[in-house]
């Protein structure tokens, strides 16, 4: 079960890039007020139940709030790769993260890198390159690779601290705490209210703020962090699938082969997991 709450959080998310398109507004200013939505939503709840960190109270939050600024170094650094650079380069960059966890997990958090793990990051690797066949290097795109190869550094140890702190604290305080530091840090940089794009905020408050991280930290409780990882190979597939329903977009046999070749890797990935229900 752990693993659908992963596979149903990734599905949420790729839903993002449809609203971002349609609310026509900056992805910081639609991600601040997404933002406000979730905690106004979220702030009664939390006060309801009384949720607490574990043993070491209030200074124990200090964890989940460098999560939420190496959140928003993810956000803001993945998006600068999309401006500055090709698409291309900027989610095969970004998803770079897998390779990292699969790496740093170890060391970390003492998983086994299995050669099922290593041969389902090989394939989705394969799919996600022929996917979008046209990585390049051209004049004045290597800040937005770089930037892509700081997002994918930041996606890593997301991951890598999720999986650690979704044990010690409720995926709903983690949820709220991220939430909130991401909000304060997005302060600086929003000047407008879009009210055209009300109905995008209310969306993102809702489904990409509260309820895909809650399903998300709650699957990490019980899901390794490399698989986790291999199985976020899935969001793209999934965002080219709800482009063609919303958006009418028809991908090529690139797109086709390529997502294929991920969806086998998270099947594989699946299916190594003695756990999996």
């Amino acid at each position: 079960m752990a693993q659908i709450y992963i596979l149903l959080a990734i599905f949420l998310w790729s839903s993002l890039g449809i609203v971002v398109r349609l609310s026509g507004v900056a992805v910081h200013v639609l991600t601040f007020y997404s933002l406000v939505v979730a905690v106004v939503l979220q702030t009664p709840f939390l006060l309801y139940k009384g949720f607490r960190p574990a043993a070491g109270g209030l200074i124990r939050l200090r964890y989940p709030v460098f999560l939420g600024i190496v959140g928003t170094v993810n956000t803001l650094a993945f998006f600068y790769a999309y401006k500055t650079t090709t698409v291309a380069n900027a989610v095969l960059t970004h998803y770079t993260a897998p390779v990292l966890v699969a790496f740093l997990a170890p060391f970390f958090l003492k998983e086994r890198v299995t050669a099922a793990i290593i041969a389902a990051i090989s394939i989705a690797s394969i799919g996600l390159l022929v996917m979008l066949n046209d990585f390049s290097v051209g004049a004045g795109e290597a800040a937005g690779i770089i930037a892509g190869c700081v997002s994918g550094l930041a996606y890593a140890v997301i991951i890598i601290m999720g999986r650690l702190y979704a044990k010690e604290f409720s995926p709903f305080l983690l949820t709220y705490v991220v939430n909130i530091t991401i909000l304060f840090l997005l302060v600086p940089f929003v000047r407008e209210f879009p009210v055209h794009a009300l109905w995008s905020f209310l969306v993102m408050g809702i489904v990409h703020s509260t309820i895909a991280p809650i399903f998300y930290y709650r699957g990490l409780r019980e899901v390794p962090a490399n698989r986790a990882a291999v199985l976020g190979y899935l969001e793209p597939v999934c965002a080219i699938l709800l482009s063609m329903i919303f958006l009418n977009e028809t991908p090529g046999s690139h797109s086709l082969f390529g997502g294929a070749l991920i969806l086998l890797s998270g099947y594989l990935t699946i299916r190594s997991d003695p756990y999996a229900t």
